[in-house]
Parts: structure tokens; sequence; C-alpha cells
């Protein structure tokens, strides 16, 4: 009697097994768990879980204050960690974690590690400690109708071979205003050359619809923001398709600067960079 293609896989070293699963992904590694013990064996194998760090993850862990996540027990639970748990580096101007299914790395480039024009003014924005940040400090907006924020972050940082988005993350105190209009600037490319991908986006929230009110239609090619799992906000700024082979330093840019509106009462926690779905 011929046996099933199951069968004959599962007949297969587990080495041989766990070659094979560290070709797949994450998500596959956790559903071949329940294939078979030996399946589970390979699957959760150090060996594995290596394929599906990133190559530097060490030296990322390195520039952190928990340098001992390298110290548990398995590489899985070091995958889990990060992708759980983002962890700051580089003095707590960044936050680092990796993306659950795919393993891609994830930066949010914090408020601290940004360009403010005005920024150092205390008459125009305050640096301040939320309870309900992962950074230590976030940056809000008092008063300004020049409105300008750049980050940039070397394009060898992130995971090569990806396409990614950036988000403003932030918060709008219920105070805030200037916001609704015009639409803001932004833009996401690499200096000195490449593609530069530019959008219109209106940071305030849609107001909730009312019985009998009469909807307009939206506006077109505008973004807006979206409420996080987390409580903050975020807003889509732009793409970007790290091909490698070169370090460039990618920009991210928002923007409001020609209408002169004063605006109040934004909350930047910074810059998020994470895998676009699928």
């Amino acid at each position: 009697m011929k046996q099933s293609s199951g069968a004959e896989i599962s007949a297969l070293p587990e080495g041989c097994i766990a070659n094979i699963v560290s070709f797949t992904t994450p998500k596959d590694a956790c559903r071949a768990c329940a294939v078979s013990p030996i399946f589970r064996a390979a699957a959760e194998s150090n060996a594995v879980w290596e394929r599906f760090l990133p190559s530097d993850y060490q030296a990322i862990i390195a520039r952190s204050s928990s340098p001992d996540i390298l110290n548990l027990p398995s590489k899985k639970q070091i995958y889990l960690r990060l992708s759980d748990n983002p962890i700051l580096i580089d003095d707590n101007k960044k936050s680092f974690f990796l993306d659950k299914l795919s393993g891609k790395k994830c930066y949010l480039l914090a408020a601290r590690d940004l360009s403010i024009v005005w920024g150092s003014t205390p008459e125009y924005w305050s640096w301040v400690s939320l309870p309900e940040s992962r950074i230590p400090e976030v940056a809000e907006l008092l008063d300004v109708c020049w409105f300008e924020i750049c980050g940039k972050v070397s394009t060898s940082m992130l995971s090569l071979k990806t396409n990614s988005v950036a988000y403003l993350v932030f918060k709008l105190r219920s105070t805030a205003y200037g916001f609704d209009d015009p639409p803001f600037k932004a833009s996401v490319g690499t200096i000195g050359g490449g593609e530069v991908y530019e959008r219109s986006v209106c940071l305030d929230l849609e107001e909730p619809i009312l019985d009998g009110q009469i909807l307009l239609p939206e506006q077109p090619h505008i973004s807006r923001p979206k409420r996080r799992k987390d409580g903050w906000l975020e807003i889509e700024l732009g793409e970007f398709f790290n091909e490698g082979g070169q370090d460039d330093e990618l920009q991210i840019r928002l923007m409001e600067v020609e209408v002169g509106r004063w605006k109040s009462g934004l909350v930047v926690e910074g810059i998020e960079i994470r895998p676009t779905m699928g």
C-alpha cells in the first residue's frame, strides 16, 4: 500500500524537516507544530527561528538597554520577544520590533530623532512624558504656523527587498486646531535620487456621522488617520521599496507651510516604518 506524502515527509530526519520549514514563514512554522511530534521539534528548533530573525538582530539588540534578550533559552523566544515587545535603541531615540507574521524589521523614529522646525523653542513646542507612550519623551505642539517634520534613516537598517510604509504616530488634544484644512503634504524617498512618493494628508479625525446629517463626498487622494490598538492615531505618509545594494538615506517629510494657518494640540510620538501586509 502506497504511503501518504505526509507519512513520507515525517520519515525524514528532524534536521531535514527543520531546513524545509525554515524556508517558509513564522506563521507556517507555528502551524507545522500541529502536524506531528517530529514536526513540532523541527519547527521550534533554533535552526528554524535563526533564519526568521534578521541577520543583524544581535547587533541591534546590543544597541538597546535590554541586551539580556540574547540570554533567552531559544531563538523562538527571542523572536517572539522582539515581535511582542518593542525595544528602545540608540539612546531611546528609536524603537525596534519585528513584524510578527514575516519577521521583517520595523522601527519607530522617536520624536527626539526627528527634525522638527522650531522644536527646540519652548514657545512653539513642548517635550513631555506620557505613560501610554513606548518612548520617554514626545513632542507637543503649542502653536506654530510653519509646520515641518522630517525623519531620516539609513536604508541599510531596513529589511531588503521589502516594501515598507511610513506612518506618523500621534494624538490630538481636545483643544487642537488647524489640522482640518488645508491638507498637509507628505513625501517619502531617498535623498539625492530615486523615486519620491508624495501624497496629501489630513491629520484631523472625521466628525461622527449623525442621523439626518448630509454626507459630503470624500476628497480624493487625501489620507486620514486611523486609530491604533494602543490608543494612538496613525496616518500613512508614503511607501518605499528597499531594493538594497547601496546604502541610501531615506527621508520622510510632513509639512504645511503655504497657508500659514496657526496649529496647536498635536502630540507626536514619532514616525513608524513597517512592511506592507502581504
